[in-house]
């Protein structure tokens, strides 16, 4: 017997146990990992008011600081996703989380404008390619029937950072002062690293192809041939507009709620928890849903394309719709949905990618996916910023701004649910390769 057929026959055994155990271990601590990078890119947004006032900066110089986290994101994927066909996930998430504590050093003390956006730059860079890393590390674990629940329990620990620092970090603001909160997110990455060190790695899957499993597997195309697919292109733009909904959560929605709608701090602190549980408790439910309908033979158009991308349309017409209403619980309800949809689209979208593009080639597709949607992270602060700012009013800008947002998620949307198609793809690549063989 050769070697090969001895590793699938080892495979077949009944060790797959302790393999899953070890899989949910790791999407655990990616879980953490997500947790760490949405609180380290919200302490800013959460403290903004005071962070504006303190510095003596305009709102339109508050967007240029939350956009300038994006100006590097895209070159952080791109270099991160082709550096994780060499190196090891283990070594390469490590490295980026110490990155990210050497980032937030500076900013224990009083530092001014310059100092604050190079900070915000350089962990630009260094978080651009964590969600794409996070889902390559994760997908390598799972056979592709799966992929969508752990990728949507990844993405949900995004949203379960934010839930969680949400109340700690506001507290700490108006307990002490903003940067005061780098001191507990220090810390949390120190920890992780060790952790991540000691338990995590990536999965078999992660530099050969996958196991056989009970759906149809993708194969090794050229770059070339992966990147006309419609399920890379749809996948992309949906993710240029879900990432637009991100973005504006993450820089400006605590400052909206406070600025904008009038609410006090600490009851800002309390409002934004409540997207970010939606967010998490959407992403695990639609990956779940979206295995499921696999598993009764529904198509991964509508299993993974269109179950995605209605989600994003849902933000979108949230987003546009809470901009006319009055204030009160009914639009704080339109508000958190505006802001959780989106996020709950993540796993079941990179499910189809996973689905499509073969492991080797998985890492660097996820980062081009994540700089194209560091694009929309880039423009949209700038954009509501400019809007609150040439505005006559607060509220009359922030309107402006989202309406125009939502308008752009629903119209991007439709058009990626009409291009993307996992099973036509994975057909087509295969044929390609046949052809060229």
């Amino acid at each position: 017997m050769t070697q090969t057929a001895v590793q699938t026959d080892r495979s077949m055994r009944p060790v797959r146990p302790a393999r899953m155990r070890r899989a949910w271990i790791v999407t655990g601590l990616l879980v953490v990992f997500m947790l760490i990078n949405n609180a380290d890119k919200t302490v800013i947004a959460f403290g903004g008011v005071q962070i504006q006032r303190d510095l003596g900066i305009s709102p339109e110089q508050f967007g240029v600081i939350q956009s300038g986290f994006f100006w590097l994101f895209a070159a952080g994927a791109l270099i991160f996703g082709a550096l994780s066909s060499r190196v090891s996930t283990r070594w390469l998430l490590a490295g980026l989380m110490l990155t990210w504590v050497l980032t937030m050093i500076p900013l224990l003390g009083t530092v001014g404008f310059g100092v604050l956006l190079t900070c915000r730059v350089v962990l630009g860079f260094a978080e651009g390619p964590a969600f794409a890393l996070a889902n390559h590390a994760v997908h390598s674990w799972f056979p592709a029937e799966k992929r969508a629940l752990a990728g949507g329990v990844v993405s949900a620990g995004a949203s379960v950072g934010t839930l969680l620092a949400a109340p700690v970090i506001t507290w700490i603001i108006v307990t002490w002062t903003w940067h005061a909160a780098f001191y507990a997110l220090i810390a949390l990455g120190l920890v992780w690293t060790v952790a991540w060190l000691v338990l995590g790695r990536g999965g078999p899957d992660e530099t050969v192809a996958s196991a056989p499993t009970t759906v149809q597997q993708s194969v090794d195309a050229p770059y070339r041939v992966i990147l006309k697919t419609g399920t890379v292109i749809g996948i992309a733009l949906l993710m240029f507009c879900s990432y637009w909904s991100t973005a504006l959560k993450v820089a400006w929605l605590p400052v909206y709620l406070t600025d904008g709608l009038h609410y006090s701090t600490i009851t800002t602190g309390r409002l934004v928890m409540i997207p970010y549980g939606l967010a998490a408790v959407g992403a695990i439910a639609a990956g779940w849903a979206s295995n499921r309908m696999l598993a009764r033979g529904i198509s991964r158009r509508v299993a993974r394309g269109y179950l995605s991308t209605a989600l994003v349309a849902g933000a979108g017409v949230c987003m546009a719709a809470f901009t006319v209403m009055q204030g009160g619980a009914l639009q704080i309800i339109t508000i958190s949905l505006a802001f959780s949809l989106n996020t709950a689209a993540y796993g079941v979208a990179l499910s189809a990618v996973a689905d499509v593009v073969q492991s080797r080639k998985r890492g660097m597709i996820l980062g081009g996916l994540g700089a194209v949607a560091s694009v929309s992270g880039m423009v949209a602060p700038l954009l509501l910023g400019f809007c609150v700012g040439g505005a006559a009013g607060a509220a009359a800008g922030y309107g402006t701004g989202f309406l125009i947002s939502g308008v752009l998620m629903v119209v991007g949307s439709v058009v990626a649910g009409f291009i993307i198609d996992p099973d036509r793809d994975i057909a087509h690549v295969r044929d390609q390769v046949a052809v060229s063989a």
